[in-house]
């Protein structure tokens, strides 16, 4: 979409230069003809031959293709002496000889001559043209280094790269676009009602914070939200990434954020939305820092500078987005720059069955389909996750041929994404799919047995792309911001299931625990050094951990130890007491309940896939075992 006024003042350029352009070349040529009609006056052939005969020719220059001749054409009593210069073509097929033997016969000197192009046309070839294809080629190389149309001209390094969405866009988006985030709607209220009624807020002497900081993992609807609130307000929208700041060129990123607020001040009241803020706010000075990014730096301080100058009275928002706050420089998010920081979190149970409703408006669905299901079967999913879920089982349905998506469709949506594609080519020997049955009939068994764990959904034993053999897949009851430690144990002992269930059927144990013991064991560590579950070494934590401010994710978070090496073996004694006796409470109950491990394992040996309801059917009333 264009950048506004660069339309008006690219016209406005091209239009001048085009002109002197076409004035330069028309001047020139008009010079080279004027040159080029001093030369030979050309003649027919028949014309040459009149002169030949009556005697007027002099000399006869007899070049390849053109023949040029000295003749008299004076005047008698006035210019009787005058001398002209002929030029004429030779006729292709006509007798050369002749005329030559009647030159020599009339005593005509003839000498020869290499036709060579006009003076014109030799300017033309040796000069204008290689400076044209130069100049095309520099004027090419330009455009691409600077961007193509958003910098056009030669003083275009500096034009902000923003796209415009107007009042008179199709696609406009609202809050009713935009579900499960209502808490953040609730914060950019405000802001929408400011930029529909600011003198209500003028008049009490409020002021609206000069910017507000969307901050949330990637896919929970930064983007989305920034343009429901132009939306709502119905304001032009100006949106960039933070790299479009950057070039290669020092200065160029701060020309542009110049460019960027002088056309937000000619269009307000407006929003201006950059995403991906770090790109170019990330801190000075800190960590990893070199002190060599001039560029980056110089964008950054003329953004801040920017921010300070300009007034929100006249209905200029500022909005960013960002999925990594802790790199943020400080002087950024002061109060009076972006003092509202609006935090977008993953949607709750709730939210993600509004998502999804949301995104199943523009499909096919049959009436069946439980939506509240798949929003259980999707923790931790965000909106662009369950757009995507959407997307596949549309694409699954129609890979099998029906005219609407089924739940069926959205199972294997949800199991493509969370497991991986199915590996049909991965052909298990009798042996050692009886192996993987069991094992997992293992975890099934624990988890119906034990009733803090979550129910089990459905168990396959079809291999997937991330490599795993088979799956046993739990739908929790409810959402869960807290956990037990009774809790915590029983997903243990779920987690030691499919080893315990192996060593019970074959005397032996395989590889295929890996994954399981891996979790088991970082989720003891947390309970003993995180939770303060550990009944030796009581209510205290272990480490220092440094998160990030807003988002826990695994690259933002930190350790060092604060603890003495008797303590560091104190803490390994808990973690092996926690998992040695979690890993005997699996056996246990497994040794308890053989036969009904042994019936699950050999139907799903049979079917390779069991829903709740195989299980229901194939177990019958089964009570939970309070162990």
């Amino acid at each position: 979409m264009a950048t506004p006024d660069s339309a008006q003042n690219k016209k406005t350029y091209f239009g001048s230069s085009w002109l002197n352009y076409l004035l330069f070349f028309v001047f020139w040529f008009w010079v080279f003809q004027s040159f080029s009609s001093q030369g030979p006056r050309p003649v027919t052939y028949n014309e040459f031959l009149g002169l030949v005969e009556s005697g007027r020719v002099q000399s006869v220059q007899w070049g390849d293709t053109q023949l040029e001749a000295q003749a008299k054409f004076g005047i008698p009593f006035r210019d009787p002496d005058k001398v002209e210069t002929v030029m004429t073509t030779q006729l292709a097929g006509v007798d050369e000889t002749f005329l030559m033997k009647r030159l020599l016969e009339l005593k005509i000197p003839v000498t020869g001559k290499i036709d060579k192009p006009s003076w014109f046309m030799q300017f033309l070839t040796s000069w204008l043209l290689p400076i044209g294809i130069i100049f095309l080629l520099y004027t090419w190389f330009l455009s691409r280094v600077r961007g193509g149309a958003a910098s056009a001209g030669p003083f275009g390094f500096g034009k902000s790269r923003a796209k415009l969405h107007d009042k008179e866009d199709k696609e406009k988006v609202t809050f009713g676009d935009v579900a499960a985030l209502d808490e953040a709607k609730g914060e950019l209220e405000e802001v929408v009602d400011f930029l529909k009624n600011p003198r209500k807020y003028l008049s009490l002497g409020a002021r609206i914070p000069r910017g507000v900081l969307l901050v949330g993992l990637p896919g929970t609807g930064k983007t989305l939200m920034a343009r429901a609130v132009a939306g709502e307000a119905d304001v032009p929208f100006f949106s960039l990434s933070g790299s479009d700041f950057i070039e290669m060129f020092v200065g160029v990123g701060a020309a542009r954020v110049r460019d960027l607020f002088e056309q937000a001040k000619n269009r307000a009241p407006c929003i201006v939305f950059i995403d991906e803020l770090d790109a170019i706010g990330q801190s000075r000075g800190g960590p990893g820092y070199s002190g060599a990014h001039d560029e980056r730096d110089q964008t950054l301080n003329q953004l801040l500078s920017e921010m300070d100058g300009f007034d929100t009275s006249g209905g200029v928002i500022l909005m960013a987005a960002t999925n990594r706050p802790e790199v943020l420089d400080a002087a950024l998010l002061r109060p009076g720059r972006f003092d509202r920081q609006v935090v977008l979190d993953p949607p709750d149970l709730v939210g993600r069955e509004a998502i999804l409703k949301l995104h199943c408006r523009k499909i096919q669905l049959a009436d069946q389909v439980d939506l509240g299901m798949v929003a259980r079967r999707t923790p931790g999913m965000v909106g662009a996750d369950l757009a995507n879920v959407v997307n596949e089982a549309a694409l699954a349905a129609a890979r099998r041929g029906v005219s609407q998506v089924e739940s069926q469709d959205l199972e294997e949506a949800i199991d493509r994404l969370q497991l991986g594609l199915k590996k049909r080519s991965t052909v298990m020997g009798e042996e050692e799919k009886r192996r993987v049955a069991t094992h997992e009939a293992g975890h099934t068994l624990i988890a119906l047995s034990l009733p803090k764990a979550d129910p089990v959904h459905r168990v396959t034993i079809i291999p997937r792309s991330i490599g795993a053999l088979g799956a046993t897949l739990q739908l929790p009851t409810n959402e869960r911001h807290l956990i037990t430690k009774e809790e915590l144990g029983d997903r243990l002992c779920v987690m030691f299931g499919g080893r315990a269930a192996e060593e019970m059927a074959f005397g032996d144990v395989s590889t295929g625990a890996r994954n399981d013991l891996e979790r088991a064991t970082e989720t003891a560590r947390q309970m003993v050094c995180r939770y303060g579950m550990s009944d030796q070494l009581g209510p205290q934590t272990f480490g220092l951990s440094t998160e990030l401010k807003y988002l826990n994710t695994p690259f933002g978070r930190t350790e060092e130890r604060n603890f003495s090496e008797k303590t560091a073996q104190a803490i390994d004694e808990e973690v092996k007491k926690m998992v040695d006796g979690q890993y005997a409470r699996a056996r246990e109950i497994m040794g308890s309940k053989r036969e009904i491990l042994d019936r699950i394992a050999a139907e799903l040996f049979a079917k390779e896939t069991l829903d709740r309801p195989d299980l229901d059917r194939i177990l019958g009333e089964f009570p939970a075992r309070k162990a």
